[in-house]
């Protein structure tokens, strides 16, 4: 089961990059690149780190599921949760689009 998790994961995070701007996009993929871990690691940490002091202008909360995602690609048991979180934020989106009125 964790396996298939991390396997919706990565299908999902394919899915969505052709989504993205292309100067974004080709940046994230060349972040992804297995060679690119010595540069990926202290950036997911420092966007993590980022995430946390929300408060203050520029950083924000967008930094922690950036971190949380980038760090994913080198911690095997991130992925699973990940993917359940992004899982739940899905159903709850639909669940609060479908009962708001307009």
């Amino acid at each position: 089961m964790t396996n298939d998790l991390a396997l919706a994961w990565d299908i999902r995070v394919a899915a969505l990059l052709p989504r993205l701007p292309s100067r974004i996009r080709r940046g994230i993929e060349w972040l992804r690149l297995p060679s690119r871990r010595w540069l990926r690691t202290p950036c997911a940490i420092l966007l993590i780190m980022g995430g946390m002091f929300s408060i203050l202008p520029v950083l924000g909360l967008w930094m922690l599921p950036l971190g949380l995602a980038l760090l994913a690609e080198d911690v095997p048991g991130i992925k699973p949760v990940l993917e359940r979180v992004a899982c739940w934020c899905v159903r709850t989106w639909h669940r609060v689009r479908s009962t708001t009125p307009g």
